[in-house]
């Protein structure tokens, strides 16, 4: 959502420059996504000296652009940020700032010439509607002012009627609808459902089919208008229009959200109907048009405000406790200031005691019902950056081998950040997918149970359906985005949440049976390294470059790898590949994709992919630190030994059984060479494997070398019956 500076200055009275305003409306929830300086004149004519200077100017508009999270209603609107801007400023500063909202007390009936009455047949669908009419006015080209101001956000100048009517939409966050009067037949508004199937044109030409449950506009004869949606063809404000009926109404979000994805309609009337209006700015918004109406376009108010609003919305009540304010916080906030943002707010404080306060919430504020919401409001108007990060815990010195150093509490943002640093300086790229994904890919893979699907009851789209169990297939769409642009060489990583519902025994509340995780996902498609002169040929991605990143995600992190089990996995996901688990519980399974999930992108080259729980991997982490210590002193020795052993034997067993077999001189060992082919079995293969070897104290003499390795060749001898070649 677009917001102008210039336009904020006139609700209160910012004195700071835009760029830190920027930071204030960050950090009290209105993410500011980008800044830019506006000018009626494109460029602002910079660089032109020319002419005589007569007259002078306010410096150019400055323009945010905020990305406004569905919760927060209260600021649709000028006013609404500008309340939020105050209340931040107020809470950083000494200097109270206020809200100016613009006055309306000036309106008045000239006559009640021209009476429209009002009948609302469905108050659940419209619980409030309002109404006056103006007679006599002229519609014509807006002032440049008011065009200046619309086209600082976005907006394109219709006439001064619509540009009005667009105007105190996005001053107060009402959406308002002017009507050509003389087109209301029996002078009368009905708010009622249509039969289904019934046909409307709207503004934009198009026939479209109704529902029963979309909510019309109608005079005596037929509809006039989609309810805070689209308006119709035939009723609308043009040239020749003397007399105008301006709507202001409060519809419910329900009905608004289902009409406006039905009819594929989203307007700036239905994105802020649908999120909640405030029902108290109703007659607000309306007196505001019908005097500006006056002013610019002339006319005179000829009714008195129709105002059908048979059950009021009520203040919500909510009590906070100033112990659980501090506990959520993290800090206990001076008392004086949470009334102070409280108040600022738009919060009536009812009555209050040592203990905390019993509070008044406007309906405004649609998000805020509970005591958590209210402290979420306290917090985010005090500012994030104002709450120091809690000491972390760490046991006493010499408790359970751990350093005073060594924290219990692993950071989890810098663990994720080491290892997001590994992969994008290796040469993998970071994705970022939707947590919704189409329930098709799931579709014929026993691994995901569809029961254990988290379906959406209200989809954004007919894809969208459910949350995603896994990070492959947003992983695979952007594999396949990638394929058919010709780039074929990938390395992807994506760190994101996944989903399941899980139906537990004994659960009293909805969410328990709702299973949220975090993963690390990883994909490796095409080749390794191009052909050149000094690499010679490409070489191929494999399981073995994959497996070779994923253990060293684990050194980075500080785990010992031979801490896992590993076990060979093959299903409807991986045609091939491994799983490391941790008393049964899996860590990280990687491999090849299995070519059935590669043929539902259309994906014709291999993909190697891992999932990592990330979470269990953290926990891993607690306690643990990476150290550092000297180059060793003396040499280090090698010895190479040829294994002839069953196929079905891995290196792994190989690898496990030698530092069974020498813990302390073993320093590391290495498969350097696999064959299997005519000249042996075809049941066996042969390992080429290193070993190196290292005392830290000494150097080793070839009496100890030959006595370690006579160990390892009986080992593999009596454990795997290998032969030594």
């Amino acid at each position: 959502m677009k917001i102008s500076y210039n336009w904020l200055k006139q609700y209160t009275d910012i004195d700071i420059d835009p760029v830190k305003l920027s930071e204030v409306l960050t950090n009290c929830g209105l993410e500011v996504e980008d800044l830019e300086e506006f000018n009626s004149i494109k460029g602002g004519l910079e660089g032109c000296v020319i002419g005589e200077v007569k007259t002078k100017e306010k410096h150019p508009d400055w323009i945010f652009e905020i990305g406004l999270t569905p919760n927060r209603a209260d600021a649709m609107s000028h006013i609404g940020v500008a309340r939020d801007i105050a209340a931040a400023l107020t809470s950083l500063t000494n200097k109270e700032y206020h809200l100016n909202k613009p006055s309306v007390r000036q309106f008045r009936a000239d006559n009640t010439d021209l009476k429209i009455d009002v009948v609302i047949e469905d108050t659940k669908a419209c619980p409030r509607y309002t109404g006056v009419t103006l007679k006599n006015v002229q519609v014509s080209e807006s002032p440049v002012w008011l065009q200046n101001r619309l086209k600082s956000i976005g907006l394109r100048t219709i006439n001064n009627i619509v540009d009005i009517a667009s105007y105190v939409l996005f001053e107060t966050g009402q959406p308002l609808h002017v009507f050509d009067a003389d087109k209301i037949s029996g002078n009368k508004i009905l708010v009622k459902k249509l039969p289904d199937a019934t046909k409307f044109v709207t503004l934009d030409e198009t026939e479209r089919s109704l529902t029963s449950d979309d909510l019309m506009i109608c005079n005596e004869s037929e509809g006039m208008c989609i309810a805070g949606v689209f308006g119709g063809a035939k009723s609308g404000v043009t040239e020749s229009t003397k007399n105008i009926f301006i709507e202001s109404a409060y519809f419910d979000p329900v009905h608004i959200r289902k009409t406006s994805k039905y009819h594929g309609l989203k307007t700036d009337a239905s994105f802020r109907f649908e999120r909640g209006v405030d029902p108290d700015m109703v007659v607000f918004a309306l007196k505001r048009a019908a005097l500006l109406i006056k002013e610019i376009a002339g006319g005179i108010i000829s009714s008195d405000i129709v105002d059908i609003y048979p059950s009021p919305v009520l203040n919500f009540k909510v009590n906070i406790v100033y112990s659980n304010v501090d506990k959520l916080i993290g800090k206990a906030i001076d008392r004086g200031v949470i009334k102070k943002i409280l108040i600022s707010l738009g919060i009536e404080i009812i009555s209050e005691n040592h203990t905390g306060l019993e509070l008044s919430i406007p309906p405004f504020k649609v998000d805020v019902q509970r005591e958590a919401d209210v402290i979420e409001e306290i917090l985010r108007i005090y500012g994030y950056n104002n709450i120091e990060e809690p000491q972390q815990f760490s046991l006493p010195a010499g408790k359970a081998g751990i350093s005073p150093s060594n924290s219990l509490i692993p950071d989890k943002e810098k663990i994720q950040n080491v290892i997001a640093d590994y992969l994008s300086s290796n040469g993998f790229s970071e994705i970022m997918n939707n947590s919704l994904t189409k329930s098709s890919y799931l579709e014929g893979l026993y691994s995901f149970h569809p029961e254990n699907d988290v379906k959406m009851l209200n989809p954004l789209c007919n894809e969208l359906t459910v949350m995603r169990k896994s990070l492959l297939f947003g992983g695979l769409e952007s594999v396949l985005y990638n394929h058919n642009r010709k780039n074929f060489n990938l390395k992807f990583y994506e760190f994101g949440k996944v989903y399941q519902y899980v139906k537990k025994t004994g659960s009293t509340g909805v969410l328990e049976n709702f299973e949220e995780k975090e993963q690390l996902a990883l994909f490796f498609s095409g080749t390794v390294s191009s052909e050149s002169w000094y690499t010679g040929n490409e070489s191929p991605a494999n399981f073995y470059f994959l497996k070779a990143y994923i253990n060293n995600i684990f050194k980075r992190a500080g785990i010992d790898v031979k801490l896992f089990s590993l076990k060979e996995i093959s299903n409807d996901i991986y045609a091939e590949g491994l799983e490391y688990s941790l008393d049964s519980l899996p860590i990280a399974t990687f491999g090849k994709v299995s070519g059935s999930v590669l043929k539902k992108f259309d994906i014709k080259q291999d993909v190697f992919y891992a999932s990592l729980e990330w979470e269990k991997l953290i926990a891993l982490t607690a306690g643990n630190s990476v150290l550092f210590k000297d180059i060793p002193k003396f040499p280090e020795v090698r010895r190479d030994l040829a294994l002839l052993i069953d196929k079905k034997i891995r290196f792994s067993e190989i690898e496990e059984l030698a530092y069974i077999t020498e813990p302390k001189l073993l320093k590391q060992v290495n498969l350097f060479d696999v064959y299997s082919g005519e000249k042996i079995d075809e049941n066996k293969k042969s390992y080429a494997v290193s070993f190196m070897l290292q005392d830290d104290e000494k150097t080793l003499t070839d009496t100890e070398i030959e006595r370690v390795m006579n160990k390892l060749i009986n080992t593999y001898i009596k454990k795997l019956g290998a032969v030594i070649r």
